[in-house]
């Protein structure tokens, strides 16, 4: 069984070397789906019977290990110093570094490899995370899925 948990949170970056407006400091409003799967929970009387997760439990961890960190911040790519410089002199300012370049499909490979083991099998009903899906805008996104037994392949950047 397949269950999806969508999320949304504001957060800022750029491209840093793109040839047109995203090249420039921005912020969008992503949205991001999780979609786990995982044996439906038949223990009589357990809260969870009849349910792969919860989708409350799918929020809190999902808040915890990764939107709480990127909700408001500037992502940037550790390797465009003048940012990265820049966001360091602002008292306070939520800034989260990143080891790469921050476009939608790293984003999601970076949220699935974050949200992984996470949800490891959190009720003993082989619960597994399957797909990460990152809406940069409502008209583009990418997906991170599960390949075979093992997490997602890496993705090249575009904006």
């Amino acid at each position: 069984m397949l269950i999806t948990r969508r999320l949304e949170f504001d957060a800022g970056h750029r491209i840093p070397n793109h040839a047109s407006q995203c090249r420039h400091l921005h912020g969008h409003r992503y949205a991001l789906e999780i979609t786990l799967s995982g044996e439906i929970i038949r223990t009589e009387g357990a809260a969870e019977q009849g349910m792969v997760m919860d989708f409350s439990d799918v929020k809190t961890i999902a808040n915890t290990v990764l939107v709480d960190h990127w909700d408001h911040a500037f992502l940037v790519y550790q390797g465009d110093r003048a940012v990265v410089e820049f966001l360091a002199s602002l008292p306070e300012h939520k800034t989260v570094v990143l080891p790469l370049v921050p476009t939608v499909e790293n984003l999601a490979a970076e949220a699935f490899r974050i949200l992984d083991a996470a949800y490891r099998d959190t009720y003993g009903n082989q619960l597994r995370l399957q797909r990460v899906r990152l809406y940069e805008t409502p008209n583009n996104w990418a997906d991170a899925v599960r390949q075979g037994s093992g997490p997602p392949s890496g993705m090249e950047p575009s904006c």
